[in-house]
């Protein structure tokens, strides 16, 4: 089995890491780094903006294809230590000096599942957070959903703390799909949950979709995307389904040598390619390799763009990954280190970092702003001296060659196949020392 970023040629869906979203790669972070972050955490701020993700690890099932760092068996007592030692984090990144003035750009509650934690558990973490911190400056405040865990108060709630973008995990509108890959609801509770959400009124709702979960078919596909169009979302975001190593797919197929039918590249890229084509006849704009937006004006996906651009990330939760002042870092992924890093110490519970040159920095602005599907050459000459187009003079030869971009002097912009395929595109791109290692 592959342990690089899939190709661009690769056709089946073996397992290992396709989706790029750092550099360099995850799997080179040490612990032995660690200083440096801290470091880096002690000094005035770079002129950059400055944004907060905080991770919560509570899910009522593990997906087959989640990678992320989950809890499945949660009592109410875990939640109540997990949110103590949270909002401890909270109030020691608040007095760092890297935190400077700025307020918060943009912040995100990822997952696990955000919408686990019930009205008053979400209240009192605020509440906790807030004595520290607030991002009532924020452009963009992101709240990811479980469909099956919202209630009509609970989406109230939201609203009144400040939440200004729902994103709902649909994945799929086929129970028997959604089942068989191990999803929590069923397609009654996203339409339940989608009429509270529509009543409330939030201005900026995304739901997600896979293509090519275990059991899809071209006929359930074009239902998929029949239905997403009748719920008029502001966004739409088409993951194309891979198979890292900690899936429970994934552990079946290592260890267990059991072939999980997920279906090949060619055919993903095929349905994402007819969903493309349907979404924008309804109207919607192309935004990135995933996404399609309603109205650009009114969706800009401060998130991602201010992250593709070099901005601080905060990070906080188990497991959870930041950047500051150009140094990335991991908080420790074991439940017992980051509650006792916190709770009993009061430190950070950083566990390994990484301090990347500044030709890696660029590289990392330089494929991440691909995904968008286009580059502006000057940009990267007034921010890092470097004419893009002569320093990989050879490898956009290649791409255009193989009919996935296409180079004018001031800008590179990726065709349909192109998108289609942008994360087997980026390896290209990589130091030759980092092109042939694990990713994670």
């Amino acid at each position: 089995m592959t342990t690089v970023p899939i190709s661009t040629t690769s056709t089946k869906t073996e397992v290992g890491s396709y989706f790029i979203s750092n550099y360099p790669p995850f799997s080179q972070w040490r612990k032995e780094t660690v200083p440096e972050i801290l470091k880096a955490m002690e000094q005035p701020p770079a002129d950059v903006p400055l944004g907060l993700y905080l991770h919560i690890p509570f899910c009522r099932k593990r997906c087959k294809f989640c990678y992320f760092k989950v809890f499945t068996d949660n009592k109410a007592s875990d939640i109540e230590q997990y949110v103590q030692a949270l909002a401890k984090e909270i109030e020691l990144v608040s007095r760092l000096p890297v935190m400077g003035d700025r307020p918060f750009r943009f912040v995100y509650f990822g997952g696990g599942t955000p919408s686990f934690l019930s009205p008053r558990q979400l209240t009192a973490l605020v509440d906790r957070l807030r004595a520290n911190i607030n991002w009532d400056l924020a452009e963009e405040v992101t709240f990811e959903c479980e469909p099956g865990t919202l209630r009509e108060a609970k989406l109230r709630t939201l609203k009144d703390l400040g939440v200004t973008r729902l994103s709902l995990g649909v994945e799929s509108f086929t129970d028997s799909i959604l089942e068989a890959n191990g999803r929590a609801h069923l397609a009654p509770e996203v339409f339940r949950a989608w009429e509270w959400i529509q009543a409330i009124g939030f201005p900026n709702v995304n739901i997600d979709l896979i293509s090519g979960m275990v059991g899809e078919t071209w006929e359930n596909w074009r239902d998929n995307i029949r239905q997403a169009i009748e719920l008029s979302p502001d966004s739409v975001t088409i993951y194309q389904m891979e198979l890292p190593f900690n899936t429970v797919y994934s552990q079946d197929i290592l260890g267990n040598k059991i072939e999980t039918p997920v279906a090949d590249w060619p055919l993903k890229r095929a349905w994402v390619d007819y969903a493309f084509d349907e979404f924008l006849a309804a109207g919607y704009h192309i935004s990135s390799a995933y996404t399609v937006v309603k109205d650009p004006q009114k969706v800009n996906f401060s998130y991602r763009d201010n992250l593709w651009r070099g901005a601080d990330l905060l990070a906080t939760g188990i497991a959870s990954f930041g950047h500051v002042s150009g140094v990335h870092y991991q908080n420790k992924a074991e439940w017992s280190q980051y509650i006792g890093d916190l709770i009993q110490d009061e430190r950070l519970p950083i566990g390994r970092a990484l301090v990347p040159s500044r030709l890696q920095m660029l590289i990392r602005e330089m494929i991440l702003q691909l995904k968008k599907g286009y580059l502006k050459v000057p940009y990267f000459e007034q921010k890092y001296g470097v004419n893009i187009l002569q320093q990989w003079d050879a490898e956009w030869r290649a791409h255009a060659a193989n009919g996935m971009v296409v180079i004018e002097p001031q800008e590179i912009r990726l065709t349909r196949q192109g998108l289609l395929e942008v994360d087997g595109l980026l390896p290209a791109f990589f130091e030759p020392e980092f092109r042939g290692v694990r990713y994670t």
